[in-house]
């Protein structure tokens, strides 16, 4: 079977375009590539009853990130500084990079 690909990579800056949290930025934290979702800090924050454990003996309700939809996250350009739409460029080497549709520059 075939693994699903994102647009974004962790450690990728990105802005969140529909939701409760449309308009805000984030950096992602992990990418969920088996369900299309993305986990961004301080985006889609939860609210989780845990119990106790050693490590939180005192239990209780956990605050953290919840994964959104892949296609809600737009990459934003480390050079324009504006959330766009990535494409794909392939090198005359053989290299593959993604590249911002609106600057036309190199993401990685």
């Amino acid at each position: 079977m075939v693994q699903p690909k994102l647009h974004v990579k962790q450690g990728d800056k990105v802005k969140v375009i529909s939701g409760k949290d449309r308009g805000k930025e984030g950096e992602v934290l992990k990418v969920l590539p088996e369900e299309n979702r993305v986990l961004v800090k301080g985006i889609n924050i939860i609210k989780k009853h845990v119990q106790p454990t050693q490590d939180n003996p005192q239990g209780g309700i956990v605050e953290k990130e919840g994964p959104i939809h892949g296609s809600n996250v737009q990459l934003v350009c480390q050079y324009c500084g504006e959330a766009a739409r990535t494409g794909k460029k392939v090198f005359d080497n053989g290299e593959k990079a993604r590249y911002c549709k609106k600057c036309d520059e190199v993401i990685d």
